[in-house]
């Protein structure tokens, strides 16, 4: 029987969003496989971690597909994204504390891409007079990030009810940079 890399490692994001700290064994555990089956593929927690960043951003780029960003009203292509995001909020909230995905070149270019179709959502907003104009594209796609983070983990702390997660995202951006609003 071979094993599904795609699912051992769908496996490991299920935990690690959970318990960022789990162990390889703990890992391993709940992938179903042995310790030495999850080495075999990944020889250590950084590799890990390395391949968990390129599905993050996989799974990221088929999130933005999904919610159509580059159509419609800004405002809400905005809310879109927040909507198809959430449910990824504890994966994402783990990579975004995992500071060994920094400075691997195919993943800056992974988020990269990511970054520009946001920011080109943000640009748009601008040039159509409904967002700020004193908050630059790349600081909201910052604090997009930090908020569906920060969602993620405090719905897994049991903060925040999952359902409500969206819409405070949404408000509390929104809130922020749309123009005429104090």
């Amino acid at each position: 029987m071979s094993l599904d890399r795609e699912q051992l490692l769908r496996d490991a994001a299920a935990l690690l969003t959970r318990r960022a700290t789990a162990s390889m064994d703990q890992i391993a555990k709940a992938a179903g496989v042995s310790r030495a089956t999850l080495h075999r593929h990944f020889p250590g927690r950084d590799a890990l971690v390395r391949a968990l960043g390129m599905l993050g951003i996989q799974q990221m780029e088929e999130r933005l597909d999904a919610a159509r960003i580059e159509e419609g009203d800004p405002i809400e292509a905005v809310r879109r994204l927040i909507e198809q995001a959430m449910p990824a909020s504890g994966f994402l909230a783990f990579l975004y504390g995992e500071n060994q995905l920094y400075d691997v070149p195919e993943m800056d270019e992974g988020w990269a891409r990511i970054d520009e179709r946001v920011s080109a959502l943000f640009r748009r907003g601008q040039e159509q007079g409904l967002f700020r104009y004193d908050l630059t594209p790349a600081w909201l796609c910052e604090a997009l990030y930090a908020l569906i983070a920060t969602s993620g983990w405090c719905v897994q702390d049991g903060k925040i009810a999952p359902r409500d997660s969206a819409r405070m995202v949404g408000e509390l951006l929104l809130g922020g940079m749309l123009r005429g609003r104090s």
